[in-house]
């Protein structure tokens, strides 16, 4: 086995119950059966679970990132799962499978990806972030404050491991060109791109030196499918502890329901509420877009875990807040701040509607 161990994270929609609203056991029991049997051939350690109506597939292995063969596992396990997702008729079957046949990599095809590849430490604790009823950019502020704000951070000022601060990668996902900025010298400059979450993406983080910190999924359903076919639905997996923030600096960003495009038919905004597993099937008005922490620690590959990170009364008022901010928003109905902007909904199923109705636009007299 290589020293390194790459672990891989990749995601799909294969079919909603009820609705867009959960998984159904079926559709995971399947998934392991998938993995299991590969588990000798390819793979070190593998974990299933979902989130609301997202398959998740976490895989250790040694075969670095993008490689077709881990790749095309997760395809084969999606396709099976889609087709066990249609016999019980669930809602969206296959929905985020957007090629007829794999070609080598899951990229562009619809899935989710989140890869890294690094050399274990003594001790490898691992937060595995997984979201659903939101868009690709919904990482852009945690990240930033876990890897770039001390006051969420202690450790960016007090840890000498830390201080140097970090590397982030900035993808433009609609100009498919990419950046990197480190911090903190470049915050601001880093802040320009970021805060604009729906075109820049932070992709990744790395310490100084070069090693992963963090990944995250940038993949746009809509720019790949060129119309509205659902959320993106991302994963983010982070390191911690040594010259990585510690898990509480990790969790942390998520004590604020800061505000993520999503939730109902992808078109609204509303705060990312941080729930434990059991509560990761979101009901109301589709949403609120909601997140789950899964935390792992690796011994030669193998998951130990997960712990379930966000099942901590701590989290209790937050959880408060964001019902109240949702509450706040979900009074605008079809009006902005809680309906996306016109330029956003191009990218849902708004323009249908609105290209009907183009012929009766009129002149303005004078």
């Amino acid at each position: 086995m290589s020293s390194k161990i790459t672990l891989s994270v990749i995601k799909a929609d294969v079919g909603g119950y009820v609705g867009h609203s959960a998984m159904h056991e079926a559709l995971l029991a399947e998934a392991r059966t998938c993995l299991d049997a590969a588990k000798s051939r390819l793979l070190i350690d593998f974990h299933v679970t979902g989130c609301g109506d997202d398959l998740e597939l976490i895989m250790t292995h040694d075969k670095g990132v993008d490689n077709s063969e881990i790749h095309g596992l997760a395809w084969k396990v999606f396709e099976n799962c889609t087709a066990k997702a249609r016999e019980l008729k669930l809602y969206g079957a296959g929905q985020d499978l957007l090629a007829d046949a794999f070609s080598g990599n899951v990229r562009g095809m619809g899935p989710g990806v989140a890869e890294m590849e690094f050399e274990e430490r003594t001790a490898e604790p691992i937060v595995i972030f997984m979201a659903d009823k939101t868009s690709a950019g919904a990482w852009n502020l945690p990240l930033y404050k876990m890897f770039a704000d001390p006051f969420n951070t202690a450790g960016l000022i007090i840890a000498p491991t830390m201080h140097d601060g970090f590397r982030f990668e900035v993808h433009d996902v609609k100009g498919h060109k990419r950046i990197f900025f480190d911090c903190p010298e470049e915050s601001y400059d880093l802040l320009v791109f970021i805060g604009a979450s729906g075109r820049y993406v932070i992709k990744a983080v790395y310490a100084k030196d070069g090693e992963i910190a963090a990944v995250s999924s940038t993949e746009r359903l809509a720019l790949i499918a060129g119309k509205y076919v659902g959320k993106d639905d991302p994963v983010c997996v982070v390191r911690s502890q040594g010259k990585f923030p510690a898990v509480g600096e990790v969790l942390e960003p998520f004590t604020m329901p800061h505000i993520v495009e999503g939730w109902m038919r992808g078109s609204h905004y509303g705060p990312l509420l941080p729930v434990p597993f059991h509560h990761s099937g979101p009901t109301r008005f589709d949403g609120p877009p909601r997140v789950i922490a899964a935390g792992f620690q690796l011994a030669n590959g193998s998951l130990v875990g997960p712990r379930d990170m966000f099942d901590d009364p701590a989290f209790d008022r937050v959880r408060e807040r964001t019902n109240d901010l949702a509450e706040q928003l979900r009074r605008h109905g079809p009006f902005e701040p809680h309906r996306l902007p016109m330029e956003e909904m191009e990218y849902t199923t708004l323009p249908q509607v609105m290209d009907k109705l183009k012929e009766r636009w009129e002149k303005l007299p004078g």
